[in-house]
């Protein structure tokens, strides 16, 4: 087991991008591919979602297991240095994601949640299933 030290864990995780991240580029391009066109990081909506359809008024995340804590997968690890506030920080994220998609929600926005594992699997079978989403009429979409 390696243990980073402050400055090397600080040094790696300040490289860590909030936007334009590769699973979010991969996306975005099988999505335009396939004839979807979408806005991108809309401020004037609550977390402001990595892609917003407007036409279809659906926003879209797409969440790092990591930062995220997606439920079960392995990439969701914890760090072993520093745990409380780690823990914390995780907490704030999850609760936060909840609070942006209720808050979409009660403003009348469909949301999907994409998460960075499945796009590791097929980027083209989530690319399809946004797609069958989109011109659906179901409220919310999580692909895992």
């Amino acid at each position: 087991m390696r243990v980073t030290t402050t400055p090397q864990r600080s040094r790696m995780m300040s490289g860590i991008r909030g936007k334009d991240t590769r699973p979010e580029l991969a996306l975005r391009s099988a999505l335009f591919a396939a004839g979807l066109r979408y806005r991108l990081h809309q401020r004037g909506l609550p977390g402001s979602p990595d892609l917003v359809f407007p036409k279809y008024r659906a926003a879209l995340f797409v969440h790092g297991c990591f930062w995220h804590r997606h439920d079960g997968c392995r990439y969701a690890t914890s760090p072993k240095t520093n745990s409380d506030f780690w823990r914390l920080k995780f907490e704030g994220n999850v609760s936060r994601d909840a609070r942006n998609v209720a808050l979409l929600g009660e403003q009348g926005w469909r949301v999907a949640i994409v998460w960075e594992c499945a796009l590791k699997r097929s980027v083209d079978e989530v690319a399809q299933a946004v797609g069958m989403w989109l011109r659906g009429n179901e409220a919310a979409l999580t692909i895992e």
